[in-house]
């Protein structure tokens, strides 16, 4: 009998041992020097990660995508980033085999797919990774960012038309692009006309579209003599994974309820004890803005065309009722898994040994880590600002701002405008200081 107990509880902690540093863990480090600025020691320790953390190797390169482009190197970037998304696209869900797994360990062992603003991000730093080196895909991407998240909507339908994901709010920044690419033509003014149209309605509350709208409208690109400049600004701290206990809500309950009697083998019991669950959060941020001045002059204000943190909360809020789910469901198969254990050893619950089976039961789960690989480099805002400027050189600075108040130190570009054409630029403020260069298209 002892050693059929031995057998069994050995069973119980196995899963126990395999235990690792969280996504969460590997980040700190990693944010807090891309944060600094010190982008040297932030992709020395992404390399040593994607050398070890084999589990997070797609999040990661996402993570080097972001110290890549603020470095300067858009072309590395935007090959990383398609990279990543090929791969995700691939994946797609998890195997049978890694759902079954990770019912015995933790969502750590399934191949993580990326969230779903994730997916429709990596569209979007695509389509500005490409405008830095020429945009002759920028068209292609932009019309993949919405394109990705009318699909993540249209599957995630149930067979009783149910659809947790309906509040997804459109992304206004791929008509924007769109619609500023056909501007450029000095032609396809209707088509860039829809676009704005699409810009306005999918983000009211950025006023500059009403300004695109009415210039498209009009067919004026710009006056003559004159090119347009773009400014992108990734501004503030975006959000990232943590892991919270969490006591399961009623809609989390009712979906690990359908789920156990799919299954015919467990069902729920009366009550359910906290569960441990990644959450995403949003972080804490200075700036507001990037102040844009020529001459010594300020020319405008960035303006947030996509705000990130609230995408991802907002879409992971949508959700979290099954993330949590999922975890109800794995603690109840592993209490199955016990009671079965104890069975083949003829142990009850007056028997000695049943305590034995009761810490082998405590440590496998104890031993469960969330979920919270994620990309943590995002950029709280992404913002724009469009203004005019004669042909020629000009030494433009962008500043830090809260509100109108500069709130860190300017940089300066020399950047070159050509008439009747369109200039990006890129920068990246995640704190009060620039991070890496600024990016000019030409």
């Amino acid at each position: 009998m002892l050693r059929r107990v031995a057998v069994a509880v050995g069973v119980l902690i196995l899963p126990a041992l395999v235990g690792c540093a969280t996504h969460a863990d590997r980040l700190v480090k990693v944010r807090s020097f891309y944060q600094a600025g010190d982008l040297a020691a932030a992709e020395h320790l992404l390399n040593d990660d994607l050398a070890k953390a084999k589990d997070a190797a797609d999040v990661l390169k996402l993570e080097k995508a972001m110290v890549d482009l603020a470095a300067g190197k858009p072309q590395d970037a935007e090959q990383t980033l398609r990279e990543v998304r090929d791969r995700f696209d691939e994946l797609d869900k998890p195997t049978a085999g890694e759902t079954a797994w990770s019912m015995f360990s933790d969502d750590n062992r399934r191949s993580y797919t990326g969230e779903d603003y994730e997916k429709v991000l990596i569209r979007s730093m695509l389509a500005l990774s490409n405008l830095m080196t020429g945009g002759s895909d920028a068209v292609a991407y932009a019309h993949q960012i919405n394109a990705k998240q009318q699909e993540i909507v249209a599957a995630a339908a149930d067979k009783d038309g149910q659809n947790p994901k309906l509040s997804y709010k459109q992304v206004a920044l791929g008509p924007y692009i769109h619609g500023m690419l056909r501007e450029e033509t000095h032609v396809d003014y209707a088509d860039a006309a829809r676009a704005y149209q699409q810009v306005v309605y999918f983000e009211p509350d950025f006023r500059m579209g009403r300004w695109d709208l009415e210039r498209a409208r009009n067919g004026h690109h710009s006056q003559r003599g004159h090119g347009a400049l773009y400014v992108f600004a990734l501004v503030g701290r975006g959000p990232y994974k943590v892991e919270t206990t969490e006591v399961p809500s009623t809609a989390a309950l009712l979906i690990a309820d359908i789920v156990l009697k799919s299954q015919n083998k467990y069902s729920l019991p009366t009550s359910v004890a906290p569960v441990k669950a990644p959450k995403v959060v949003a972080m804490p941020n200075d700036i507001d803005n990037v102040a844009v001045s020529v001459g010594g002059q300020v020319a405008g204000r960035t303006e947030t065309i996509t705000d990130v943190s609230r995408m991802a909360v907002e879409q992971y809020d949508a959700i979290y009722p099954q993330v949590v789910a999922r975890a109800v469901v794995r603690r109840i198969v592993k209490r199955g898994v016990t009671e079965g254990a104890k069975a083949i050893a003829g142990v009850d619950d007056r028997n000695a040994l049943n305590l034995l089976f009761e810490a082998a039961e405590f440590a496998w789960g104890a031993a469960e880590a969330a979920d919270t690989r994620c990309w943590g480099l995002l950029p709280d805002k992404i913002q724009v600002l469009r203004f005019e400027l004669p042909a020629g050189e000009h030494v433009v600075s962008f500043a830090p701002a809260r509100g109108e108040q500069a709130i860190g130190s300017a940089e300066t570009a020399a950047i070159e405008i050509v008439d009747g054409q369109n200039t990006y630029v890129m920068v990246n403020f995640p704190d009060r200081k620039l991070v890496g260069k600024v990016l000019v298209s030409r």
